[in-house]
């Protein structure tokens, strides 16, 4: 079992992808990044399982239906 957290906020999302913050919202407008939950208070995060999917096969991501 892991220790990471469930979500991950974007700061860490473009520090552990490499992309920048509108790269990352391109992608996920053109549904080939998964998508960001908002919390609130212009904060958003990621689910660290969709997360993980995207990074082991970035170019064969499908977001979930």
């Amino acid at each position: 079992m892991r220790d990471d957290p469930p979500l991950v906020p974007m700061k860490l999302a473009t520090h552990l992808t490499s992309l920048s913050r509108a790269t990352i919202y391109r992608r996920i407008a053109e549904k080939r990044f998964p998508p960001a939950i908002d919390l609130g208070g212009r904060r958003v995060a990621f689910h660290r399982s969709e997360l993980d999917r995207w990074i082991a096969d970035p170019r064969g991501y499908q977001p979930p239906a």
